[in-house]
């Protein structure tokens, strides 16, 4: 995608590259690499931060370009925040809905089902990073490891890399510490609360991402046993219903003794190797 490309984006698609690409460079990464990862040019890219950097939040916004019908509206708090719940309570099928994992369009689809608001995929996005569930700079960085996770290592009888499957990077985070009771819920800067006057809990959070973009979680209050993160990689090729070689990326040290003997031996279905450092 070039420049030009860009500006043939519809309106939402170009506010959502805006602030992916501002939230990297925020991030600490390059603007040479935010430009070759987003497709645009490094000119652009500086444009943008620059733009970011005088007018706020209002830079991201297109001129002249409404929204398409149906996503003028926004989410209220209390509307988001019952999304929030909602995704830490369960899985999608908890909820009615078709997916074994939440992805953007899960979200959406709730939105639309509970809410009657329609909202797209970048939009999704948005809120997810203004939550804190899923963040820019993770997903730049999990990308960022293709190369040195291309190559496993160890494997074990039973979990060979397996031909032609699909590529998934799996980290295990907790977007969200404990509040602290002296400051209330909302006192920390990098808080899965921000914006809410509400208490979720010790949020963990397991999280997929596809070479395509393309982001599967599950969350919960309290962190995953050995059954829940085997139950995550059902769930996972269960939505996928092919052959998945996953790289463990990101893991808490202080839940080394899961991957001990983790996952259940799956041939042909499922492998499981950890990304170079």
């Amino acid at each position: 995608m070039t420049g030009h490309d860009a500006r043939s984006l519809s309106a939402d698609a170009l506010e959502a590259l805006r602030r992916r690409a501002v939230a990297a460079v925020e991030a600490g990464v390059t603007r040479a690499e935010v430009a070759r990862l987003f497709g645009v040019s490094r000119k652009t890219v500086g444009a943008w931060v620059a733009a970011y950097q005088r007018k706020g939040d209002e830079a991201f916004r297109p001129r002249r370009r409404g929204r398409r019908p149906g996503e003028q509206f926004a989410l209220s708090a209390a509307q988001q925040a019952w999304v929030v719940r909602t995704i830490v309570d369960g899985p999608p099928e908890d909820c009615g809905l078709p997916q074994r994992l939440w992805t953007r369009q899960a979200i959406a689809e709730l939105v639309r089902r509970e809410f009657g608001i329609l909202i797209s995929s970048p939009t999704v996005s948005q809120y997810l990073a203004r939550w804190g569930l899923v963040e820019e700079r993770r997903l730049v960085e999990m990308r960022r490891s293709r190369v040195l996770s291309a190559r496993p290592r160890e494997p074990r009888s039973g979990n060979e890399w397996i031909a032609d499957a699909e590529v998934l990077w799996l980290a295990w985070t907790r977007p969200h510490a404990p509040a602290d009771p002296r400051g209330g819920p909302v006192a920390g800067r990098h808080n899965l609360l921000t914006g809410f006057r509400d208490h979720y809990g010790d949020v963990n959070l397991l999280l997929a991402l596809s070479h395509r973009g393309m982001v599967f979680f599950r969350a919960q209050r309290g962190p995953f046993d050995s059954r829940q993160t085997d139950e995550f990689l059902t769930r996972l090729t269960d939505q996928f219903g092919r052959g998945l070689n996953v790289v463990v990326r990101e893991w808490p040290v202080q839940h080394d003794d899961i991957l001990r003997a983790w996952p259940e031996p799956r041939p042909g279905r499922l492998s499981v190797r950890f990304a170079l450092d």
